[in-house]
């Protein structure tokens, strides 16, 4: 449905030490840099990070989040390992969701600025 998302934050210096980090487990790298723009996909970058002038504020009662897919369970928790130790915020540890569906597993975090983000495998380990 999508060719790509884009989101504005205020420093893509910062943003991009945590995606780097954080979407590295999931096989998603920076293809696309130029000053204050960031590009990340896998075979095309469909994930954009900009800088802004005034980013969409943080509300974690919004219900907006962004969910990558990841290859496996284990990248899930390396995803959320490697968003922690650069600077994201634990919302919700790597586990199985079983309210939504037998083979959920997923784990979620927040970004330096505000962004909630998601990591799931429906594979089943």
């Amino acid at each position: 449905m999508f060719d790509h998302i884009s989101i504005g934050v205020q420093d893509s210096d910062a943003s991009k030490r945590f995606f780097d980090a954080a979407l590295k487990p999931l096989g998603y790298t920076c293809l696309s840099q130029s000053p204050g723009s960031l590009g990340y996909g896998k075979e095309a970058a469909r994930y954009w990070v900009n800088d802004a002038g005034k980013p969409v504020p943080a509300d974690r009662d919004s219900g907006l989040h962004f969910c990558f897919a990841a290859p496996t369970r284990a990248s899930v928790d390396a995803f959320h390992a490697a968003a922690l130790r650069e600077g994201g915020k634990d919302n919700g540890q790597p586990g199985l969701r079983a309210a939504y569906g037998d083979n959920y597993y997923a784990a979620f975090v927040i970004d330096p600025d505000g962004y909630r983000l998601e990591a799931y495998c429906g594979k089943a380990d």
